[in-house]
């Protein structure tokens, strides 16, 4: 049964560690839903946070395949129901007197907030999990959607548990 799953990686903070990372997947025909990168609490590393769909097999073959990579130091599969997983959207709407009072209403029950205001356009961020941001853009297309960006998920365990290389557990 197809599922999705997301992996945090744990890779040494070089130049080209994204690029053997992303191209593992390529290579051996895995699609990538959405990829994270960014450095760690420790300078000498970055976090990739690699959303995927697939089986179990599949999930397991990818996790040995990215073992076996020299600058990968951990991988781990998070488990969805003990890890903290958002995202961040820049979304710019039109600025009409008609609909603004809607779109601010919108913005306040989403827990959004207005990071930019224009005389003809409004950027809002928000942060939470996909189906919120999904939610918030399906909203938003009523008031004429100018523009957004999205992060991709980005993912940490809760609790003690730590994506951690073996010398600092």
């Amino acid at each position: 049964m197809e599922k999705q799953y997301v992996i945090g990686v744990l890779v040494a903070n070089i130049a080209g560690v994204l690029s053997r990372v992303s191209g593992m997947f390529t290579r051996r025909g895995f699609n990538i839903d959405c990829l994270t990168v960014g450095e760690t609490e420790s300078a000498g590393f970055s976090r990739i946070t690699v959303a995927f769909r697939g089986d179990e097999d599949i999930k397991e073959r990818i996790v040995t395949q990215l073992e076996k990579l020299h600058d990968v130091k951990e991988v781990e599969v998070l488990d969805p129901n003990e890890t903290v997983i958002r995202e961040l959207l820049l979304l710019k709407v039109q600025n009409r007197a008609d609909t603004r009072q809607d779109i601010m209403t919108a913005v306040e029950i989403f827990r959004s907030k207005i990071v930019d205001y224009s005389a003809t356009a409004l950027v809002c961020e928000l942060t939470g999990e996909t189906t919120k941001i999904d939610a918030f853009i399906d909203l938003m297309k009523n008031y004429g959607i100018m523009e957004m960006c999205r992060t991709g998920i980005v993912a940490i365990e809760r609790g003690e548990n730590c994506l951690r290389t073996l010398h600092e557990k």
